[in-house]
């Protein structure tokens, strides 16, 4: 073999057998592939107040802000698998993934800040346009910083329970970058004030959301971009095979007959849009149906912060107990249950009043139940999203974590992108009001609030677990596949 024909695994080993695949992953390179959770969690805590300040702030209708959602993730569901397939073909002395991050960093930052700095003396059309360019060349260059981010990961170890690790690690950093990005955007970016009781509805806070943004989002793609370069060696080989359209929908109609990938797809699609709608339409039923301040809804971030410490081990004792499946399952059930308990109770007249001394008591403690064990279902997720890829390859002989990670990227962004479209045209059914008073809002209109925040997020997340019924590996079987694969490589099949 030519040096020039080499790929970075076969240069670190001379040519000869690349290294081990079923290794442990330094602690060093999981906390730098961990850090560009950070630009995630400021996206997240910002994509809290989207909605209000687009509605409740500048007048455009619910309707209308679900249109700009809608358009997104429209976008989303073209380019996300596109930009998966070509950094799995891609090559480059800096490998196939991390290209792609490097260059996503500085559109996010500024896309992210023009989203919330608006032209002055925008309305109607100009406004909704405005709306939708912004979020889409964000979301596209969540794209190209995500996907290949995800697939890269993938591609550390083969070893059943260090993914879960690596995953694990990324998802707990980046479960409580986003509690303290959201303590942070409440309590400090927009304190309650004698004019406004909830300061999420202060339009002069929100220039400063913008600015402080782009620096946390920039610095986080590049620290782990350049932190995680050296393992650039230890990756899979890379697929030289041209890319071009008949092979890209081959992989992809290859992917979409593996009843395990369509079960995670399905399910996990199903509940990040339960999840998106409960976060955009709750922060509305905290400020009108509780009437919560800002520094109170900062305890919503408190409960949050055990489930961080707790999510890693966990998971790796749920993953051993019940295996993969089962634990996705029984995490999005209790967690459903216990989210939606205190809005469905307040429905029926059986929860207490918003004078009630233990009020915080009540609403929050479901809360942290759900958070305790939500991290996991995410962690457990992506680690079977990497088996998935181990399958795909022992039924095509081709490597793809970045087509098959592409759905757990569309999966982040759906959760505001399809939780903003229905809690936009659930806002309108309901006949939200603009420039809504706290405390003026009729009780049926509330009742809608508490239903979708309660009742709905429960549905649709028992729907997310029906087709997580139809996921069909598990730990036996994956150690099958992985048998035969390393078979076919040590033959240099």
């Amino acid at each position: 073999m030519d040096k020039a024909d080499m790929t970075p695994a076969d240069e670190s080993t001379g040519g000869s057998t690349p290294p081990s695949r079923k290794r442990k992953i330094p602690l060093r390179t999981k906390l730098a592939f961990s850090s560009g959770a950070f630009q995630e969690a400021m996206l997240g805590a910002a994509a809290m107040t989207t909605m209000l300040f687009y509605n409740q702030i500048l007048g455009l209708s619910p309707t209308l802000c679900g249109v700009a959602f809608l358009v997104a993730s429209i976008v989303d569901g073209i380019s996300d698998p596109l930009v998966g397939g070509l950094s799995d073909r891609f090559d480059s002395k800096w490998g196939r993934r991390h290209p792609f991050m490097l260059v996503s960093a500085f559109p996010l930052g500024i896309s992210y800040y023009f989203l919330y700095q608006p032209m002055d003396g925008l309305s109607g059309t100009g406004l909704l346009a405005w709306f939708i360019t912004s979020m889409v060349i964000m979301r596209l260059a969540q794209t190209f910083y995500n996907i290949p981010h995800d697939a890269l990961g993938a591609e550390f170890t083969d070893d059943y329970h260090e993914r879960t690790s690596v995953f694990g690690y990324n998802t707990v950093i980046g479960t409580g970058a986003t509690v303290v990005m959201g303590m942070f955007v409440f309590w400090v970016l927009f304190p309650s004030t004698p004019e406004y009781s909830n300061g999420l509805l202060d339009p002069g806070r929100y220039p400063t959301l913008a600015m402080i943004g782009v620096p946390i989002i920039i610095g986080a793609i590049l620290i782990c971009t350049f932190g995680t370069r050296d393992q650039i060696p230890y990756l899979h080989r890379i697929n030289r095979t041209p890319m071009n359209v008949r092979r890209y929908f081959g992989d992809l109609l290859e992917l979409l007959r593996n009843p395990s990938y369509i079960s995670v797809c399905v399910s996990w699609l199903t509940i990040a849009a339960g999840t998106g709608i409960f976060y955009t339409v709750t922060t509305y039923t905290y400020i009108y149906a509780y009437e919560l301040s800002t520094e109170q809804l900062v305890i919503a971030g408190f409960v949050k912060l055990p489930g961080i410490f707790t999510a890693l081990p966990l998971a790796a004792f749920m993953t051993r107990w019940l295996d993969k499946k089962k634990t996705v399952i029984m995490i999005a059930l209790v967690a459903g249950i216990a989210t939606a308990w205190p809005h469905a109770l307040r429905m029926i007249g059986w929860f207490p009043d918003n004078d009630y001394p233990y009020l915080l008591w009540m609403l929050f403690t479901p809360l942290f139940i759900s958070s305790l064990i939500m991290p996991v279902m995410a962690i457990v997720v992506d680690s079977q999203l990497v088996d998935i890829t181990d399958d795909h390859e022992y039924r095509t002989g081709n490597r793809a974590e970045g087509l098959v990670f592409s759905i757990r990227t569309f999966a982040i962004k759906a959760t505001a992108g399809l939780g903003g479209l229905i809690g936009g045209f659930g806002l309108e059914f309901i006949d939200f009001p603009e420039n809504a008073e706290v405390g003026q809002v009729a009780p049926d209109v509330l009742d809608g609030l508490l239903f979708m925040s309660g009742p709905l997020y429960f549905i649709i997340l028992f729907i997310g677990v029906l087709f997580m019924g139809l996921y069909r590996l598990n730990e036996k079987r994956h150690q099958e596949i992985l048998t035969t694969l390393e078979e076919r490589r040590a033959a240099g099949d």
